[in-house]
C-alpha cells in the first residue's frame, strides 16, 4: 500500500531496569556501566531529588552520557540495525535537543551510510537551526507552525495579521529543502487534541486542516483528527481509535480525504508552490493565501469568523473553486462563519 514506517525512538535517556542502569544500583562504583550515565554520587538515591541526571526529574529515566564511547556506540548500533536489518523508513527522535549536536552528526553518518532517503526527524519546540544546517535532521516537529494555527483558528488568540506574519516567520526561518520536509501539525500525542483546543466547534477544526494541507512541509494527522475525535492533555488526547463508522464524523473524513486529493493532485498546493498572504483583515479576520507556481496559481480563502464574509482576490480572472467543483467568473468568493476554500485561477 505504499505505507513508510517511521520509529519513534529515545536517545536521549533510558528505563529504570535498562541492564546498564541496573547493573549500577546492584554494583554502584564498580559497575562497568557506572560512565554510562551522569552520576553523581553513589548509592544511587531517587528521593527527594535523583542524584543522577534524568529527563524532567524523572527518576526512573536516566540520562545517557553520550559522550562516553561506549555508549555512542551502543546507541549507534540500535539506529543502524533497524534500518538495515528491517528497512524503516525514518526515525523520530524524542527531546532531540536534550542530546549534544557531536552525537546527532556521528547518528545521521551512520544512518544515511544504510539508505540516504532515510528521514530523520527531531522533537523540537523552539528554534531548530542548529540541528538543519544539513549534518543532523533533515526536518524537526514544526511547533511554530502549530502554534500560529491554533492560536488564529482554534484559540482566538491572535488576529489575522499576525496568523500571517506568523506564518511567514516559519517560512522564512528555514531553507526551502526544510520547508518542504518540515512535519506540519495541528496535534499530537503531547498536546490536547485539535478539536478540544477547538472548543469542540468543527468548523474551525477544517479551517485547521485547510491551513495545513495547503502549506509546504510534510502534513501530519493525528490518527483521529479526521473523524472528529476529541481529547484534553494526556491521557485524554491518547484514546483509542473508534473504528465503529456509526461512532465518527463521516463528513469531517470526506472532507478530510477530499484535501488531501487535491494536494495530491495539485502539486502547487503542496511543495511546488511559492507561498504569499496577499489579505489579512484583523477587523473580519479573514485570510487570503496565494500559492503560485509555473504550474498554476490558487488562492486560499479563510473566514476565521461567526459572521460570513465576501472576500476580494487581489486580481481579475476566472476560476474553479476546488472544494466546490463549481467554475466562478471572477475569483471572488462568499464564505459562511467559519470556513473557508481553495479557488485555481484559470
Amino acid at each position: 500500500h505504499g505505507i513508510r514506517i517511521m520509529l519513534d525512538a529515545v536517545f536521549n535517556h533510558a528505563g529504570f531496569h535498562h541492564k546498564a542502569f541496573a547493573d549500577i544500583r546492584e554494583h554502584g562504583s564498580r559497575s562497568t556501566y557506572k560512565e554510562w550515565f551522569h552520576l553523581r554520587d553513589f548509592p544511587l538515591v531517587t528521593e527527594p531529588l535523583p542524584n543522577y541526571d534524568t529527563f524532567a526529574f524523572v527518576p526512573e529515566m536516566p540520562k545517557f552520557n553520550t559522550e562516553n564511547d561506549e555508549v555512542k556506540s551502543y546507541l549507534l548500533h540500535v539506529a543502524r540495525y533497524w534500518v538495515e536489518e528491517f528497512g524503516i523508513d525514518g526515525w523520530r527522535l524524542d527531546v532531540a535537543n536534550e542530546v549534544d549536536h557531536a552525537f546527532w552528526r556521528d547518528f545521521r553518518q551512520v544512518v544515511k551510510e544504510v539508505n540516504p532517503d532515510t528521514y530523520i526527524l527531531g522533537e523540537i519546540w523552539h528554534d531548530s537551526q542548529e540541528w538543519l544546517l544539513g549534518d543532523q535532521f533533515d526536518a524537526v516537529m514544526n511547533y511554530p507552525f502549530t502554534n500560529a494555527a491554533l492560536n488564529f483558528f482554534a484559540l482566538d488568540k491572535t488576529k489575522a495579521s499576525s496568523y500571517a506574519n506568523d506564518m511567514s516567520h516559519v517560512l522564512f526561518s528555514n531553507t526551502m529543502n526544510v520547508n518542504e520536509v518540515t512535519f506540519n501539525l495541528i496535534g499530537s500525542h503531547d498536546t490536547p487534541r485539535a478539536l478540544t483546543r477547538a472548543g469542540n466547534n468543527k468548523q474551525k477544526l477544517r479551517l485547521l486542516l485547510l491551513s495545513m494541507l495547503t502549506f509546504s512541509g510534510s502534513p501530519v494527522i493525528y490518527y483521529g483528527d479526521e473523524i472528529g475525535l476529541d481529547g484534553d492533555q494526556d491521557p485524554g488526547c491518547r484514546k483509542c481509535m473508534p473504528w465503529d463508522p456509526e461512532e465518527q464524523d463521516q463528513e469531517l473524513f470526506a472532507y478530510t480525504r477530499h484535501l488531501l486529493q487535491l494536494r495530491k493532485q495539485h502539486k502547487t498546493l503542496a511543495n511546488k508552490g511559492h507561498i504569499s498572504f496577499v489579505h489579512a483583515n484583523d477587523e473580519t479576520n479573514t485570510i487570503i493565501m496565494r500559492r503560485m507556481s509555473p504550474e498554476g496559481l490558487y488562492y486560499i480563502y479563510f473566514n476565521n469568523s461567526d459572521a460570513p464574509v465576501s472576500l476580494t482576490a487581489p486580481q481579475a480572472g476566472r476560476g474553479l473553486d476546488l472544494l466546490t467543483n463549481t467554475h466562478q467568473q471572477t475569483l471572488d468568493v462568499s464564505l459562511p462563519a467559519y470556513s473557508g476554500t481553495i479557488v485555481q485561477v484559470l
